[in-house]
């Protein structure tokens, strides 16, 4: 039916007759001659047509926006004064010796060209919104970057190796999407939130380097970067160690941004241990673009009379931090400050505390700030001289439980940072190590694994029994501009301390045994040191292309409540498929 792309047009190709088919993208009429304006995948072509040509000027007086075509004709240069240089395809144009009519068109719900257009539109024809170029080339990138991806992993002796869809619930049971059975009456499959149990099992198989771009599933609260369903590239080594796998992915990385965008990274890339990264960020996914960091205080409020920071000053498990903003006091209005205190009163700051300076060389009577009369001059001094505060600065604080502290000032850094428009151009990577083995679930009054429970502990099983609330582990995550793109692990590779693992997280014997028999069995049975990584292809796409969510990259995702607008999922279900798989549906009381 063709013999060129639309966008594939160029002056070389001057004289020659070619096929082509699109849709119409723009149809004008100028006094007599009609300018078709044909898309396809690779771009735009102008076709021209001459009122001579009786036949195909007729039919396309007849076409409107989102007919498909099929054009032949002859290419010839535009006239001077008539060059698009915007466009690929501007020198050239196309004299049409015949038109054909593929298909019609009704009028769409919404132009490809406009830029205003709400979420739910957009989802709902969908079909519509990828025809428009910056969706098309979103996924072409999404493309190129899965075939780099995968040449490179081939290159280095990797193995495309699928893992299965219809697996065992997980220990987090509540996020699992279940999958009734219908010859196992009352059972269930689950659809897999990672591959992880099976790539640790291929290793034990000897397959020594995996890897898989993989479908995952989570039923859990969604946000801009997250999907029910989302797509991993999974990897997974034999005999390596931390710095090996580290290094391969670094060279990964690399490879894939200069052969994509032409963007270029050194190595190796910076590491920063988890404590160091929440210090300094309160995140352990830091945005290093942002030159603004929370500083520890403290030990200087120790004494003061004000319980506000002294409390928690003397409280190991709290912080007192101050967030410095140069140039801050004099742009931030009292109404944007007030904002900033609603701000993190969404992660459980009860305010927010600051200190504008206005004269630094004249000490006391050159800050402003409602709590300046509670603190002592040598405070006050030491503040001053820790933040490094000149003129102009203003100074927040946040004095709470640690967690609280880390969070509140770690997204108020980022707030501010976007506000103020400080996020300095281009890429900022890195590697976050160190991570806690366990954190302690308040709730449940119990130990749970920070990354999961088949990371290895950088230590003993002695010591990890003794020391669980301190013990680190082999855990790496990968951070680009604040996102993290990929985390991994040493996965522990010798059954009794996966067992020791389990009991830390207060899971016994039997409950491992039934959850996770098949993985100790396996254990048993000359399992080599292994360790792997997961990158969120998605949340790679979107940084790369500079868009704004994932489902921006995603040919047909699900909105924030996990729904799609395009099919109308997730639906009823007839009756007699419900009987079939043994179901019965419980109505809401309506009391």
């Amino acid at each position: 039916m063709r013999s060129h792309y639309c966008g594939d047009l160029n002056e070389s190709l001057i004289g020659e007759t070619v096929n082509l088919c699109g849709w119409v993208h723009r149809r004008r009429d100028h006094g007599g001659v009609i300018f078709i304006d044909l898309r396809d995948r690779e771009g735009l072509a102008q076709i021209v047509f001459d009122p001579e040509d009786k036949t195909s000027f007729s039919i396309a007086e007849q076409v409107r926006s989102e007919y498909v075509l099929r054009v032949q004709g002859i290419i010839r240069p535009r006239p001077d004064d008539t060059e698009n240089l915007d466009l690929a395809t501007g020198k050239i144009e196309v004299l049409c010796q015949q038109i054909e009519v593929l298909n019609t068109s009704e009028t769409p719900p919404f132009q490809l060209d406009e830029t205003n257009l709400s979420e739910e539109i957009r989802l709902r024809h969908r079909y519509i919104d990828l025809r428009r170029p910056q969706m098309l080339e979103r996924l072409k990138l999404r493309a190129k970057i899965t075939t780099a991806l995968r040449e490179y992993l081939n290159a280095q002796g990797f193995l495309d190796i699928e893992t299965p869809m219809l697996t065992k619930a997980t220990p987090e049971g509540a996020r699992d999407y279940l999958v009734p059975s219908r010859t196992h009456a009352g059972h269930f499959f689950a659809l897999p939130q990672s591959p992880q149990l099976f790539k640790q099992l291929l290793m034990m198989s000897g397959m020594e380097r995996y890897y898989q771009i993989v479908r995952c599933f989570r039923d859990e609260d969604l946000r801009a970067d997250r999907q029910p369903e989302f797509t991993q590239l999974d990897i997974e080594m034999s005999f390596i160690d931390e710095t090996m796998i580290k290094d391969l992915m670094e060279s990964m990385i690399i490879k894939l941004f200069k052969q994509v965008l032409d963007i270029e990274f050194s190595q190796p890339f910076l590491t920063m241990t988890y404590h160091e990264a929440m210090n300094r960020y309160g995140s352990d996914k830091p945005d290093l673009r942002i030159p603004l960091e929370l500083i520890e205080v403290g030990d200087l409020m120790t004494s003061v009379k004000f319980k506000v920071f002294s409390k928690p000053a003397n409280d190991k498990h709290s912080r007192v931090a101050a967030l410095h903003v140069p140039k801050g006091g004099k742009s931030l209005s009292r109404k944007q400050i007030d904002d900033y205190t609603d701000f993190v009163n969404i992660y459980g700051a009860k305010g927010l505390a600051y200190i504008k300076v206005n004269d630094i060389e004249a000490g006391r009577d050159g800050l402003q700030s409602p709590i300046l009369k509670f603190l002592p001059d040598e405070a006050i001094t030491g503040i001053l001289e820790r933040t490094k505060a000149a003129n102009g600065s203003i100074i927040f604080f946040g004095a709470d439980k640690t967690k609280i502290v880390n969070e509140a000032l770690g997204a108020l850094r980022l707030k501010i940072g976007e506000d103020l428009k400080l996020i300095e151009p281009g890429w900022k990577i890195l590697w976050v190590i160190d991570y806690p083995m366990f954190e302690w679930d308040e709730t449940e009054k119990r130990f749970s694994a920070l990354h999961h429970p088949f990371t290895a502990p950088k230590t003993g099983i002695e010591d990890l029994t003794a020391n669980s609330a301190h013990c680190l582990s082999r855990a790496y995550d990968m951070v680009l501009n604040g996102s993290e793109i990929g985390g991994g692990s040493i996965r522990i590779h010798r059954p009794e301390m996966q067992s020791a693992v389990f009991e830390v997280l207060g899971i016994g014997k039997e409950e491992a045994q039934e959850k996770f028999g098949f993985l100790l069995e396996a254990l048993k049975y000359g399992c080599p040191p292994h360790g792997g990584i997961a990158f969120g292809l998605d949340r790679l796409v979107m940084l790369m292309a500079g868009a704004k969510s994932i489902r921006d990259v995603i040919a047909f995702p699900k909105t924030q409540t996990a729904s799609c607008l395009l099919t109308s999922a997730p639906s009823p279900v007839s009756q007699d498929q419900l009987r079939e798989l043994n179901i019965r549906l419980r109505t809401k009381s309506t009391d």
